[in-house]
């Protein structure tokens, strides 16, 4: 075994990691302030958190595809102890595979998810993720793993990514890691990829050489391909008319604003091109008023009562949970229904949630199917997400297959309605249902435990796992329940305001 698997200790600082280079590879600052100026990044939230313990338990999933491997023991601490520990597994022909094998070469320290024993005293190196294909920048993280291992005196007959199968099906009582999983061999795009690591550490070295960050200018690697933690140091908050907020404003187009000094909507040239829907907002910014479109009135005649406003609330979990489910499906565990039967007659909400870890799949539908009635146009924000789980929904439960397309087709789509025939400057070039309810009819989520969808998976996630005591199972119960009512209360009251917008028009239109 070459001695660059020695675990004696050696003064090297700073010390690059698998997450430091990574890092690196995507902005030498980025790299910089991970090192010496931690405190500087945003605060960690609730959906990273779970991202990272999603991460955890793929991991640990993973390892099961190789019975008799060895976990050493990843403790930040006692770095000494995981690299003895590796050295003395991979001195011992007994063991099958390594997990967080701890591996240092030179100034360089690696834990590789999973180094597989195969024949002939070679090694197969795996490094795990969560996602349900090969990622264009995961070969950087196999990459230094490869440089740091075989430069250490193993011979690695390949090197490859571990991911999850968009196409498994959980059975329902037990995971087959071999289906779950597949394993894409990246030896060629390593070594290729091989020759340019030497430059890539030397440039990350002599950054870290520094007294102060590198000068890197603010760009796409501010959030490709993740947003970086510092992103606020780099890109401070822009004004709330600044010309970023045009919807789809290609960047050639932001280019020429800037390079005619023009930062602000307002300072937008009357002949500049845009297209419809951005000159729509330029003309609300400029004259800070709403915009209505002149056929709002007649579109909105033809949605007669009775109309129910619905919305879906789901949780996707890297790993399936239930029988029929593959990786990433969403278990839809929640809906809340408005019926309103003329202007300003509105029911008490319809509501459904699960309240315990049993599968909800059955109980959503058939509970919706009975809220829903036989008629009337059900109104929805983004029909994509409700129309998806009520696929999914009719596939898993054929019996109610036909009833679910029924509902398909009363689905009536409120968003793109909104952004045909409306815009308000505070809408601040969103057209997302957080955004247009408080400029239209002063609702928000301000305040709310539960403020968005992703939140309200999680909140459910840990009602129902978390282990949480009676008093805190109420308390998020209440928490996603006045969430899930507040979209659907707050669609009712848009419609509302677009349809007095329209008998206020005529009204004026009488008068003159």
């Amino acid at each position: 075994m070459s001695a660059e698997l020695s675990y004696a200790s050696k003064r090297e600082t700073p010390r690059l990691s698998k997450s430091r280079f990574v890092a690196g590879v995507q902005c030498l600052k980025r790299l910089y302030w991970q090192v010496y100026q931690p405190e500087l990044a945003g605060e960690i939230d609730e959906g990273q958190e779970a991202r990272f313990e999603q991460g955890h338990e793929v991991g640990a999933l993973a390892r099961t595809a190789f019975p008799g491997g060895v976990l050493v023991d990843s403790n930040v601490s006692d770095l000494e102890a995981a690299l003895k520990r590796t050295a003395a597994l991979i001195d011992d022909p007994a063991v099958p595979a390594i997990f967080e094998a701890t591996i240092r070469r030179s100034s360089v320290l690696v834990r590789v998810d999973i180094l597989e024993r195969r024949p002939r005293n070679r090694w197969r190196l795996i490094e795990v993720k969560s996602s349900v294909e090969t990622k264009e920048h995961y070969i950087y993280d196999v990459a230094i793993q490869h440089h740091v291992v075989q430069g250490s005196g193993l011979n690695i007959s390949s090197a490859c990514l571990m991911h999850l199968n968009r196409d498994y099906v959980y059975d329902g009582q037990s995971y087959d890691p071999h289906g779950l999983f597949i394993i894409e061999d990246l030896t060629r795009g390593v070594r290729r990829l091989g020759s340019d690591l030497p430059r890539l550490l030397r440039a990350q070295q002599q950054a870290l050489a520094r007294n102060e960050p590198p000068n890197v200018e603010a760009g796409p690697q501010c959030h490709d391909p993740y947003e970086c933690e510092f992103f606020g140091q780099c890109n401070p908050a822009l004004p709330e008319t600044h010309i970023s907020v045009l919807p789809r404003l290609s960047e050639q187009r932001k280019q020429d604003l800037l390079g005619l000094g023009v930062n602000l909507i307002k300072q937008i040239p009357d002949d500049f091109p845009l297209t419809e829907l951005q000159a729509r907002v330029c003309t609300a910014v400029k004259t800070d008023r709403p915009w209505t479109s002149r056929t709002l009135a007649k579109e909105l005649s033809r949605l007669t009562f009775p109309l129910y406003f619905m919305d879906f609330e789901s949780l996707y979990p890297a790993i399936p949970r239930y029988a029929g489910m593959w990786p990433y499906s969403h278990i839809p565990f929640q809906w809340s229904v408005h019926r309103q039967l003329e202007l300003g007659a509105l029911s008490e909400p319809f509501e459904f949630l699960a309240d315990d870890d049993n599968d909800p799949r059955q109980a959503f539908i058939s509970s919706l199917i009975k809220a829903l009635g036989n008629r009337g146009r059900i109104v929805v924000y983004n029909s994509t997400f409700e129309s998806q789980r009520l696929r999914d929904l009719a596939g898993w439960l054929p019996q109610y297959a036909g009833k679910i397309d029924k509902i398909q087709d009363r689905l009536w789509d409120l968003w793109p309605f909104v952004k045909r025939h409306v815009y308000h400057p505070q809408f601040r070039g969103s057209f997302s249902l957080k955004a247009v309810l408080p400029a239209l009819v002063d609702l928000s989520y301000e305040g709310m435990e539960v403020s968005h969808g992703d939140q309200a998976g999680l909140a459910w996630d840990r009602m129902i796992r978390g282990g949480v005591d009676a008093s805190e199972r109420q308390r998020l119960k209440l928490a996603l329940l006045a969430y899930c009512c507040q979209d659907t209360l707050g669609m009712v009251r848009i419609l509302e305001h677009l349809k007095t917008l329209t008998v206020r028009s005529q009204a004026r239109g009488r008068t003159s």
